[in-house]
């Protein structure tokens, strides 16, 4: 089946003037396709239970396309991998850290993806500095940061967020239990973050992974267990270069199980189509949310499609699905022309 997928981009200032256009980075080519992913995982080599080989087979067996093996501090050789699961498996491992730094009992953790060298926290006096100071140097190290789980330890919020420069990737969904995606007692949750970033014109793209520990008993829920959290990433190939390259433009969206077979954005509307697991009865709705994280529509039709009023700053989807799971669009930023 032909699928479509587009997304807009926007800079961080608005342009404003009198009528409404989207914006759109360019043409999508048609030969894309679609590869599942996680940006976020650790092995024995840092704080994981198993060895970087068991935590790769685990992926590949279980429909990944390509990982990213993200230990604390530490950048895994993955090279021998590779030439074990790339070619005879057509499975890509992308070198990867979780650059892990904090201040004042904050964690300030960022995943450094396909850095050429090992990136030392960097430190800072403030959680803002330290922040910027990582996602500095791993630029320096031609690595493309994405922020983890600012709910961890309660650490930092949107506040925080929209103070760095050279960023466009952070986690707004971590199935690690102890990493409070849904907030609470006055913090935010990730998709009120994500909304506040946006809300001040400022352009962010939300990833979904699973941060696993933990492969060895696959029963206890209080575990960092695989699978919760991926990315669905549109590229012409399974290269590093495609996948990062769709990364860092939001050409992908972030899922915990439920899958899309297309996503679309004209002049005039977005359009979601579900791929609908019938396997499990599933029933589907899908909100589109506008400024400040109102609900501008909620549709249960599929494909379900917004029509732009013309007011919006920027529309992104969630997708809701009957047994839990959830999906994520990339922000459709308009503006006036």
């Amino acid at each position: 089946m032909h699928r479509t997928f587009g997304f807009v981009l926007l800079a961080a200032s608005l342009a404003l003037s009198a009528a409404f256009t989207v914006l759109t980075p360019h043409a999508l080519a048609q030969e894309k396709r679609w590869y599942k992913g996680n940006t976020h995982a650790h092995t024995i080599n840092s704080d994981g239970d198993s060895t970087p080989i068991e935590v790769v087979t685990w992926y590949r067996e279980n429909g990944y396309n390509f990982l990213v093996l993200s230990d604390h501090n530490i950048l895994n050789d993955v090279s021998g991998l590779n030439s074990v699961f790339a070619v005879k498996n057509k499975f890509l491992l992308i070198p990867g850290e979780e650059v892990t730094d904090g201040f004042q009992g904050k964690a300030v953790h960022i995943n450094g993806l396909s850095v050429r060298e090992v990136v030392k926290p960097q430190g800072g006096d403030s959680v803002v500095s330290t922040l910027q100071n990582n996602v500095t140097a791993i630029r320096k190290a031609d690595g493309i940061p994405h922020v983890n789980h600012p709910n961890y330890l309660w650490s930092f919020g949107a506040k925080e967020l929209k103070s760095i420069k050279d960023l466009r990737l952070f986690e707004v969904f971590n199935s690690n239990p102890q990493n409070n995606n849904h907030g609470g007692g006055g913090f935010a949750s990730m998709d009120q973050m994500w909304d506040d970033i946006l809300s001040a014109g400022l352009l962010m793209y939300g990833i979904a992974v699973d941060d696993a520990h933990h492969f060895k008993n696959p029963w206890d829920k209080t575990k960092a267990l695989p699978g919760g959290g991926y990315v669905m990433v549109r590229a012409a190939n399974l290269t590093p270069g495609e996948i990062l390259r769709s990364l860092e433009g939001g050409d992908f969206y972030a899922t915990t199980g439920v899958h899309l077979k297309g996503y679309t954005v004209t002049d005039n509307s977005i359009s979601v189509e579900i791929d609908e697991d019938t396997r499990m009865r599933s029933k589907y709705r899908v909100q589109f949310i506008g400024q400040w994280g109102k609900v501008l529509q909620e549709v249960i039709t599929n494909p379900a499609v917004y029509t732009f009023k013309g007011d919006e700053t920027y529309v992104r989807a969630k997708i809701f699905e009957s047994n839990g799971k959830y999906a994520w669009t990339q922000p459709a930023f308009l503006k006036k022309r």
